[in-house]
């Protein structure tokens, strides 16, 4: 964090979307471009000038004032603007921390259900979340292309919607609160199994996601159990990334991570707040998820086929061929890779292009014993799209299966 580069990597993931936030209730949500703008004009700004005057004391407070600026510079230039003008001056000394309900709305605001759930999680993720169209588009199993012309649309509707940045009412609320959800588990995924890019984890994603999690959990009206159920998840998951990677930073199986290295507070902050996600009749799919990570995270031995069950639990709860994976790797452990093998096979015309399915198969069939078809397995894992560390281990995986 002491380099200049960090500091403003640090802040777009910590800060961006907020600031976004602020400048897009002043300017209106139809105005959503031109405060993502100034924002990423403020960030350039940041990394031309700080190498040479140093990191300011208040860098957050810096990048907001850049990017207030530099929207008030364009709002002057246009005549159609020039009324949004009194509105930026208002913000004239907030820093863009007085309001964090500002990213609530407008992640709220984001999912709107007159928008397609496909396009609510990709402009959330993109305003809110500071992902990019590629990062989503691996977060989505689609098309960058695909995803930019969503962003498109979804920006085209806000615009010409008219919808104020204002917390939705009762009844509107909870209906937007699953996709909100969907966005936090998909930005917290890119953060725990990092899709491009040279590093196999992005802590500080998965640390956001929890953040806005969080603002959720801080708002009465959006305190439910299916939202303590995933920040739940998303702490147990999170306590293992300080041993997910090596010194080298390449992965490490569960199987082979220092427990030690655990984040055990953050493993005793996501069972109490599972126990309480559990007090209700509500039962979600991230209820149950988290009870999976439950017995990853409680026990040196998980119980597998209880595991298995809880797979079944989800299935019935949220179809997917994801989950179906992650089930046909559990069964695997109980009835042995044959076992996983033939789920596997029976799911992959639903996941042509996710690595870890022919990741998986090329684990199970050399634990068959026929190193052949695990290389050609892990061959096609490395055909497609994988981070550094991702084709680094692949790559040792598929040396694994040469007798030399």
């Amino acid at each position: 964090m002491s380099r200049p580069a960090g500091v403003v990597e640090h802040l777009f993931r910590h800060s961006a979307g907020r600031i976004v936030a602020t400048l897009a209730r002043a300017l209106g949500p139809e105005r959503l471009d031109l405060a993502e703008e100034a924002v990423a004009d403020a960030l350039e700004q940041a990394l031309r000038t700080w190498p040479q005057s140093g990191v300011p004391d208040n860098p957050r407070g810096w990048l907001f004032r850049a990017a207030r600026n530099r929207a008030m510079d364009v709002v002057r230039r246009e005549q159609t603007l020039r009324a949004l003008l009194p509105r930026l001056v208002e913000l004239n000394g907030h820093e863009a921390d007085g309001r964090t309900d500002d990213e609530l709305v407008l992640m709220l605001l984001c999912c709107h259900p007159a928008l397609p759930k496909v396009s609510q999680v990709a402009l959330t993720l993109k305003t809110v979340g500071g992902l990019g169209v590629n990062e989503i588009a691996a977060a989505l199993l689609t098309k960058p292309a695909t995803v930019a012309q969503r962003l498109v649309r979804a920006k085209k509707w806000l615009r010409e919607s008219g919808k104020p940045l204002t917390l939705p009412g009762p009844d509107a609320l909870e209906s937007r609160v699953d996709s909100v959800l969907a966005v936090l588990y998909l930005l917290f995924n890119e953060g725990y199994d990092a899709t491009t890019g040279e590093v196999a984890v992005r802590g500080e994603l998965c640390g956001e996601a929890i953040r806005l999690g969080r603002l959720l959990l801080a708002e009465p009206k959006t305190d439910l159990p299916r939202v303590r159920a995933l920040v739940a998840l998303m702490l147990l998951q999170g306590s293992r990334l300080p041993a997910r990677v090596d010194r080298d930073g390449d992965l490490l199986l569960i199987e082979e991570q220092d427990r030690d290295r655990w984040d055990h507070a953050m493993i005793a902050e996501g069972t109490r707040l599972f126990e309480r996600a559990c007090t209700g009749p509500e039962m979600s799919a991230y209820h149950v998820e988290a009870a999976i990570a439950l017995c990853h995270g409680t026990a040196s031995s998980p119980d597998w086929r209880r595991i298995v069950g809880l797979y079944d639990d989800l299935l019935a709860l949220r179809p997917s061929p994801v989950a179906r994976l992650n089930r046909a790797i559990a069964l695997s452990m109980v009835d042995g890779a044959a076992a996983g093998i033939a789920e596997l096979e029976a799911v992959e015309a639903d996941l042509p292009d996710y690595t870890l399915l022919p990741a998986v198969l090329g684990a199970l069939w050399l634990r068959a014993g026929d190193p052949g078809r695990a290389a050609e397995h892990y061959r096609r894992a490395l055909a497609l799209p994988c981070s550094e560390p991702q084709r680094r281990f692949l790559t040792r995986r598929l040396a694994a299966c040469s007798p030399d």
